[in-house]
């Protein structure tokens, strides 16, 4: 097997080489390569120790030496190279206590996560291939490298990174890997937040979304999002509805582009629903106010996960207007788009046709029929630059202040007004026809 690597990685390998050691490109940009994919990083593994490392290059930073890393750069690029090593013994759950290292290339291939992640390459000796990683992806499989629950004890974050891998490669779960992560997902509790946020947004933004339906069944959503397990065994007895709120969420992930931002919204835009469902003597039920109660459980989980506050704004401004359902008429269109956010719109126009897609057939042509008309204003309001919020109206509170207005509350009030009127007359968005019509209102 003959792999392309980029000239620098080669160049790396032969420096270390003709100095005595091995040297390999080595983990995911392997996998990555023989998949057609294009690797984002190229790392190294050396029987080179990380001083002998530094010594034969020039530029070098020590990126984490206590595990034998040390990045080379090359014009500008950056490769991380690593001495073979051996973990020591896993005592948070997470990190080993201490890293020996081994002249090995065997001995560090088998203390990694899975089979496909396992593969060493050399342009000249081609691919090591010592656990059937090859195989597995032949039969599209994620399988732990030896036993399942030593991988899995050693490291908690590999129970996620399992059903990531499957969900961005459409691989299928191993079953002895997937029963170890069913016995041992309680130890997720061990992992930061910040690394399980990374992990699920990689896994929400894959071509497979709806792979966290294993994570559900695995039981490894409980540990970080019971209430999507909620969820999943909230049934909606509902006309509008074919689906548990948890299936259908998991089907509208699929309907949205791979977007953070709307993927999160998606997976959390009727995270509610358990908690507000209301069931009437008909046996129908009912999940009335559920999109603010969401706004609100969506924030609090967001945080929880460590999102950054830009991320947790948008996404929760995203629930709270989901059900928003303006008439598809010009007038009604400005005043959602003033009310959502000119900023999140095109996405809130994303989320509703998802979300709709989601669902059963009933009524769809009807809510098609709305939805495509209120696209249609949009684009006729952007088109036409109308205004649609205090930014782009044609006065400003300078202007009032020049025309005799205190500075104050007041200025507020009246710019408020000034966008009422524009919002429902649109082409009065001029100074001269906002201060006439102001100084109407005032006498």
């Amino acid at each position: 097997m003959k792999l392309t690597i980029p000239s620098n990685a080669e160049k790396i390998l032969h420096i270390l080489e003709e100095n005595g050691y091995e040297a390999y490109v080595v983990g995911g940009c392997v996998r990555d390569s023989i998949l057609g994919r294009n690797p984002n990083d190229w790392d190294i593994t050396t029987s080179a120790s990380p001083q002998q490392v530094k010594e034969l290059f020039q530029r070098t930073v020590d990126t984490g030496l206590q595990h034998g890393t040390v990045t080379v750069l090359m014009d500008k690029e950056g490769y991380e190279v690593t001495t073979y090593r051996v973990d020591g013994d896993y005592e948070d759950g997470r990190h080993p206590k201490q890293v020996m290292f081994t002249s090995s290339l065997e001995e560090d291939l088998k203390r990694r996560d899975f089979t496909i992640n396992a593969m060493a390459y050399h342009p000249e000796r081609g691919l090591v291939d010592l656990f059937h990683g090859m195989e597995d992806m032949e039969h599209k499989i994620v399988r732990c490298v030896g036993d399942p629950m030593e991988r899995f004890h050693e490291d908690a974050l590999r129970i996620l990174r399992a059903v990531r891998f499957s969900a961005q490669l459409g691989f299928t779960i191993e079953e002895k890997t997937k029963a170890g992560i069913q016995a041992l997902a309680p130890n997720l509790k061990c992992v930061s937040a910040e690394r399980i946020q990374t992990e699920l947004v990689k896994l929400l933004v894959s071509p497979h979304p709806d792979y966290l339906r294993v994570a559900y069944e695995t039981g490894i959503t409980r540990e970080f999002l019971p209430e999507f397990d909620a969820c999943m065994e909230t049934e909606q007895n509902t006309p509008h509805h074919c689906y548990t709120v948890g299936e259908h969420i998991l089907h509208s992930l699929l309907l949205v582009r791979p977007d953070k931002v709307l993927r999160l919204t998606m997976l959390l835009h009727d995270i509610a629903k358990p908690v507000m469902r209301k069931t009437d003597e008909n046996g129908r039920d009912h999940f009335k106010m559920h999109a603010p109660e969401g706004e609100k459980m969506a924030k609090s989980i967001l945080r929880r996960l460590k999102f950054d506050n830009d991320t947790i704004s948008k996404v929760s401004r995203l629930i709270k207007y989901h059900d928003d359902r303006p008439m598809p008429e010009m007038r009604s269109v400005r005043r959602a788009v003033n009310r959502i956010g000119e900023d999140l719109f095109p996405m809130y126009l994303e989320v509703q046709e998802a979300d709709m897609l989601a669902q059963s057939e009933y009524r769809r042509e009807e809510k098609s029929a709305r939805l495509k008309g209120v696209a249609e204003c949009y684009h006729n309001v952007v088109e036409e630059k109308q205004c649609v919020s205090l930014k782009t109206l044609a006065v400003t509170g300078r202007d009032l202040i020049q025309a005799g207005y205190k500075p104050g509350p007041e200025l507020g009030e009246v710019l408020k007004e000034m966008l009422e009127h524009v919002l429902e007359e649109p082409s009065d968005n001029t100074k001269e026809k906002l201060m006439e019509f102001i100084n109407k209102e005032k006498y």
